[in-house]
């Protein structure tokens, strides 16, 4: 007796068509499952067996062969239970037939419920690419799974449900997902709440204008954290299409419950989380913070705190948006386009240049400690601001404050000012422009190429942030809505620039 079900394995985040293929003999009892399986679905002989039993279906007896092909790839997770046990039960004619567009995703549990998996909406997505028309899924995995368009999702509680489904005993209606082409989230914290800091303010619309990354420096207190978690507040809201590629990555990670995500991510790590942690990786490669904060977020508080070598393991995400992560096993790569901001103290007790407090560091622990973001870190960071304690006449002033509604309006603006700029390019906002872009996109007059000229010999840049004050600029035209950049313009984007050569001397 022979059957063959299809059903689907992840790799990164491509699935991967599985045949579970069920062949019972005479002989000795036995149920071997082969074809390069992991330990989890070597227990799913365990939990078929008992589910089949609990039921109401005779297991079989005899030699059980279940082969998982195509044989050279490895096998993970317990999502193929469901498709092993449907595969053994069509061996036994128990079920009349089952189409091969349709594929089955599901652990069972051994009392026979079909329970939730992690990553079916990368699974379901990569299947329906590769022609299938129909895929079961556990219950609670509908909401994730009913986003795709071109297959029928069906979702189904047990073992019974699925076997009586496929009979035409029960009627089981395919699910759809209620989507919208723009997202809305709301928010605790509101923009209107920080007192003063107009400075930091406004360095925060630049860079959610243009998906700048930003980096604050100033005393313990002056508002560094409580700035960053409100950033998320002045971003555009998800496309449908980034709720997709944010929700397949929270899927595959664990952390969406079957949910769409509609918020964008917003991922602050502790200072002691390792390289692994950042930038993903383990047996089967997962995503690390830098993808979970993909179409996000990634805020680094206290900054020198982190290891130096956890630090520069981001330059090449920040500069690529995707995370490629090497294995013995395997090489997968994860989206990671992130914005990246970050909090630090100017020295270890945080007090260096600080009008009030007094600084009780040492030059040489100063320079240990800013010693600790190196300038390849520096340069990819494209907004640098100080940020001063606040004054007491600002804390206590009652004048109404703008709100995060105010500000994202115009960042919403100047996003679709940058979209229908590059509606021919594949990028979307300044900070992703290359050379190329910046060459097409940038035109300085003869005026601002001398400013541009002697604050590229006062302050030593580089190349990259020299493209970064140009970047910058263009963002700032944007929020104002001209598509001429003015001296005023490059003027506070080299601002933005300048506290290299008075913290690290570079």
């Amino acid at each position: 007796m022979y059957s063959k079900i299809m059903t689907c394995v992840l790799i990164g985040l491509n699935g991967y068509e599985v045949e579970a293929e069920s062949h019972i003999a005479t002989g000795l009892p036995s149920f071997t499952i082969v074809g390069l399986p992991d330990t989890s679905i070597k227990e799913s002989k365990e939990r078929v067996r008992s589910a089949l039993s609990i039921s109401g279906y005779k297991f079989p007896l005899g030699r059980i062969t279940i082969n998982l092909a195509p044989a050279n790839l490895k096998k993970e997770g317990s999502q193929m239970d469901l498709a092993i046990g449907i595969s053994i039960l069509s061996a036994m004619k128990q079920i009349t037939g089952v189409s091969k567009d349709t594929a089955f995703i599901g652990e069972l549990s051994l009392d026979g419920r079909v329970v939730f998996v992690d990553g079916v909406l990368p699974m379901v997505i990569s299947l329906m690419e590769k022609g299938f028309k129909k895929c079961i899924v556990p219950y609670d995995n509908r909401n994730e799974a009913g986003i795709v368009e071109g297959i029928e999702i069906i979702p189904v509680k047990t073992l019974r449900e699925t076997v009586d489904y496929l009979n035409e005993q029960m009627e089981i209606f395919p699910y759809k997902t209620d989507s919208n082409d723009s997202l809305t989230t709301e928010y605790d914290v509101d923009f209107s709440e920080i007192r003063g800091q107009e400075k930091l303010k406004r360095a925060m619309e630049i860079a959610a204008a243009g998906s700048h990354n930003l980096l604050m420096i100033g005393p313990p207190g002056s508002g560094k954290t409580m700035a960053a978690l409100r950033f998320p507040t002045i971003l555009p809201n998800l496309s449908f299409k980034e709720s997709i590629e944010c929700t397949k990555i929270y899927s595959i990670s664990g952390l969406n419950k079957g949910s769409l995500v509609t918020a964008r991510p917003f991922r602050a790590p502790h200072h002691s989380a390792s390289a692994i942690s950042l930038i993903g990786g383990g047996k089967n490669p997962k995503p690390g913070e830098v993808s979970l904060a993909h179409n996000g977020v990634l805020f680094l508080d206290e900054l020198p705190e982190f290891n130096k070598s956890t630090i520069e393991i981001l330059r090449q995400p920040i500069e690529e948006g995707v995370a490629h992560i090497s294995r013995v096993n395997s090489s997968v790569s994860y989206p990671a386009n992130f914005m990246l901001i970050t909090g630090m103290n100017p020295c270890p007790c945080g007090n260096y240049g600080d009008s009030l407090n007094e600084c009780i560091c040492s030059p040489g622990q100063i320079q240990k400690y800013l010693g600790k973001v190196s300038g390849p870190i520096l340069d990819r960071i494209d907004i640098h601001i100080e940020v001063k304690r606040v004054k007491y006449k600002d804390f206590k002033e009652n004048k109404p404050t703008e709100t995060s509604s105010d500000i994202k309006k115009r960042v919403i603006k100047a996003r679709k000012i940058q979209k229908e700029r590059f509606r021919n390019d594949k990028i979307e906002t300044n900070s992703q422009m290359s050379q190329k872009h910046i060459k097409k996109y940038i035109k300085l007059s003869e005026k601002l190429e001398r400013i541009i000229e002697m604050a590229y010999d006062k302050y030593k840049f580089s190349a990259r942030s020299f493209n970064k004050i140009l970047k910058l600029s263009r963002t700032i035209a944007d929020l104002r809505g001209s598509d001429e950049i003015s001296s005023e313009d490059l003027l506070e984007a080299i601002r933005f620039r300048n506290l290299d050569k008075k913290y690290w001397g570079y």
